[in-house]
C-alpha cells in the first residue's frame, strides 16, 4: 500500500529535492507550500498552497489526504511568524500559545500531528545526500590564524546553539563581533562584516541534541555572498551535520572569492 507523506515546504530548493527523494523511496508526496520553493510542484504528487495564518486549512487538508507522516523542509522565516502573528487563525494561535521559540513551536506541532496519528520524520531521511562530510572543500585551506578563530568560534557557537539562541558566530582578530539570534545566518554574517571589516571568520554549528525534524542547518551560495560583501575569508561547519546547497557552484564561488571552507569532524 502506498504511503502518503505531507511535505511541509518552506522557501528554497531543498523542498523540491526532498520531495524527489521521498518519491524515489516509495512515498506519495503531498506538498504544503508555505513559501516559494522552486521545483516542488514538479517533484510532488499533489501541491497545496498554504499559509501560516490559516493553520486550520492545513489541518483539514492533512486529514483529507490521509497522510501517515510529515516532514518539514526549507526555510520558515521567524520574522514572518512575528510580523503576522496577529493575523493567525485560532488553530495557529493554539500552536503558538507556548511562545514562538523553536522548542515551543516544535513541541506543539508534534503534539498536534500525533493527535492525528501523523509522525514527524527526521529531514535527513530525505536530505542525506547533501550532508557535508569532513574535509576542506576549497582550494585554499584555512590559515593558522583562521584555524585559531575557528576553534574558538566552534566553542562559542556550540554554547549559543545549546541554549537555543542561534548557530553562527563571526570572529575577527580574537574578538567575537557578531552572534546569531532570530535574524538568521546571512544577516549575522553581514552585521559581522560591517563591524569587523575584511578578514573575518564565520563558524556555524549545531547543538548536540539538535532536532533534525524541524531544521537541518544549511549553507549555500547566499552564505558566501554575505561573506564576500564584508570580506570574510573563512567558513567552518561541523562534519555530517550541515547541508550544502549547490555544491559545485558553491565551491567555485568560494574559490573565486578566496574564501576557505572546511567541514570539521573535531570542532575546528
Amino acid at each position: 500500500m502506498e504511503r502518503s507523506l505531507a511535505l511541509m515546504a518552506g522557501a528554497g530548493t531543498l523542498p523540491g529535492r526532498a520531495a524527489h527523494e521521498a518519491r524515489r523511496h516509495g512515498w506519495r508526496v503531498v506538498a504544503f507550500a508555505f513559501e516559494e520553493a522552486p521545483g516542488l510542484a514538479e517533484a510532488s504528487d499533489h501541491l497545496i498552497p498554504s499559509a501560516i495564518t490559516d493553520i486550520q486549512a492545513v489541518i483539514t487538508n492533512l486529514a483529507a489526504q490521509g497522510v501517515a507522516a510529515a516532514v518539514f523542509v526549507g526555510k520558515f522565516w521567524k520574522s514572518s511568524a512575528f510580523s503576522r502573528y496577529d493575523e493567525a487563525d485560532a488553530a495557529g494561535l493554539g500552536l503558538a500559545r507556548g511562545g514562538l521559540s523553536d522548542a515551543a513551536l516544535s513541541q506543539m506541532v508534534v503534539a498536534t500531528l500525533a493527535g492525528m496519528s501523523i509522525e514527524v520524520l527526521d529531514q535527513r531521511q530525505f536530505l542525506g545526500p547533501w550532508l557535508l562530510a569532513a574535509g576542506t572543500l576549497t582550494t585554499r585551506a584555512p590559515s593558522d590564524a583562521e584555524r585559531a578563530e575557528i576553534r574558538e568560534g566552534f566553542r562559542l557557537a556550540g554554547r549559543l546553539a545549546e541554549d537555543g539562541i542561534g548557530q553562527t558566530v563571526v570572529r575577527a582578530r580574537g574578538v567575537t563581533v557578531a552572534v546569531e539570534a532570530a535574524e538568521g545566518t546571512d544577516e549575522t554574517i553581514r552585521r559581522g562584516g560591517r563591524l569587523a571589516g575584511p578578514g573575518a571568520v564565520v563558524v556555524k554549528t549545531v547543538a548536540a541534541a539538535h532536532d533534525y525534524r524541524f531544521d537541518v542547518p544549511t549553507v549555500g551560495p547566499a552564505t558566501l555572498e554575505a561573506m564576500r560583501e564584508g570580506g570574510a575569508t573563512a567558513l567552518a561547519v561541523p562534519a555530517g551535520r550541515v547541508l550544502l546547497v549547490d555544491r559545485e557552484a558553491f565551491v567555485r564561488m568560494a574559490d573565486e572569492a578566496g574564501i576557505a571552507v572546511v567541514s570539521d569532524d573535531g570542532g575546528g
